[in-house]
């Protein structure tokens, strides 16, 4: 880690303001509210944390600007912000070792086609790539080492391809895209017709079409379009191991949690979230702004913005009500016995 900061310099740090804590006090590294030891700085980014915040070990914690000081520990020093969780990652840059330096060039193993279009000197294009015909590569992006980049593709500026990442022939990249490990962009469409008991597959010729500042995470797959494209917005944020199916389009500023499966054809607003293993069918429309809880079953299109739970997916309110009638069969059930046996008591007596 880097060198030991005060809490006054950390405050500043964080463009925040110091509060019961001694300005000159130094603040050695950063940790979880649970796990923190003195010396170390922590951070207050959900409320369900704040009972930790009266047994943390740590020295000092980054905390919302409404805080009442009596909510902490005596002698936790405290530096009120307006995001503790945005402005806690300036603090792990300045304690964390640096990212690694862009290295401009081709490692010798790299497996290019002769009219791909880049820069040598302003790409980073790691051993064993396969960069294939008529790609084209912006400046400053990095491709780490075992990507595949098919035919056609055409890929912006300052991008990121991590490692055994792949891009299938004719997508387009837009600028700043970050693909991690294992992400395939433009993979077949799952499209097949049934012809005398015999599924018969159904050609794949579009493509996948990823705007600016897109982040896909590992393992997700992004099918290309039957016709047309495939289309992720831009700002969308992408979890682990999330599918996208052919034609889909997703609205910018999304953000879609890992397990998460969206049908082919499917069309998505702007600042959509949808937490994790949610289901969506395909052919449906979702509003700007709705939010799908976690494990949201999606079978019909959403008009209305607004959070959503269930399967189907229902209003928040409507959803957790249907979501709780399970747990009461078993007691519903023994009223019912209950009430069968008076009936026939009342019967044997009559």
């Amino acid at each position: 880690m880097s060198n030991s900061i005060t809490l006054q310099q950390l405050a500043e740090l964080v463009g925040g303001e110091l509060c019961d804590g001694n300005a000159d006090t130094l603040i050695t590294g950063l940790n979880a509210i649970r796990d923190a030891r003195p010396g170390e700085v922590t951070f207050l980014g959900n409320a369900r944390y704040l009972p930790a915040l009266k047994t943390t070990s740590a020295s000092a914690a980054l905390v919302p600007n409404d805080l009442a000081a009596q909510e902490a520990q005596p002698g936790l020093a405290l530096i009120r912000v307006i995001n503790p969780t945005l402005a806690f990652s300036h603090v792990i840059r300045h304690f964390m070792p640096p990212d690694a330096v862009f290295v401009p060039g081709v490692h010798a193993t790299a497996v290019v086609a002769s009219d791909v279009v880049f820069d040598a000197q302003k790409v980073s294009i790691g051993a064993h790539v396969v960069i294939e015909a008529g790609v084209v590569i912006g400046n400053g992006t990095t491709i780490h080492s075992g990507v595949f980049v098919g035919r056609g593709v055409h890929m912006g500026t300052d991008c990121v391809l991590h490692a055994n990442a792949v891009i299938k022939e004719h997508c387009v990249i837009g600028n700043r895209v970050i693909l991690h490990s294992g992400a395939i962009i433009g993979s077949d469409g799952f499209g097949y017709e049934t012809v005398q008991g015999r599924h018969i597959k159904i050609d794949q010729v579009g493509i996948v079409q990823i705007d600016d500042d897109v982040e896909i995470g590992s393992c997700a797959t992004i099918d290309r379009a039957r016709f047309g494209r495939t289309w992720i917005g831009e700002g969308t944020k992408i979890d682990n191991l999330v599918q996208i199916g052919h034609n889909c389009i997703i609205g910018k500023h999304c953000i879609i949690v890992s397990q998460t499966g969206i049908s082919g054809s499917t069309r998505l607003g702007n600042y959509v979230t949808m937490g994790g293993q949610v289901g969506v069918a395909g052919h449906l429309e979702i509003a700007d702004k709705v939010m799908l809880f976690a494990k949201s079953g999606v079978t019909k299109s959403i008009p209305e913005a607004g959070p959503y739970t269930g399967y189907p997916a229902r209003p928040l309110m409507e959803g957790r009500k249907m979501l709780s009638l399970p747990a009461r069969i078993p007691d519903l059930i023994d009223r019912v016995r209950e009430l069968e046996k008076k009936l026939a008591a009342l019967e044997a007596q009559s």
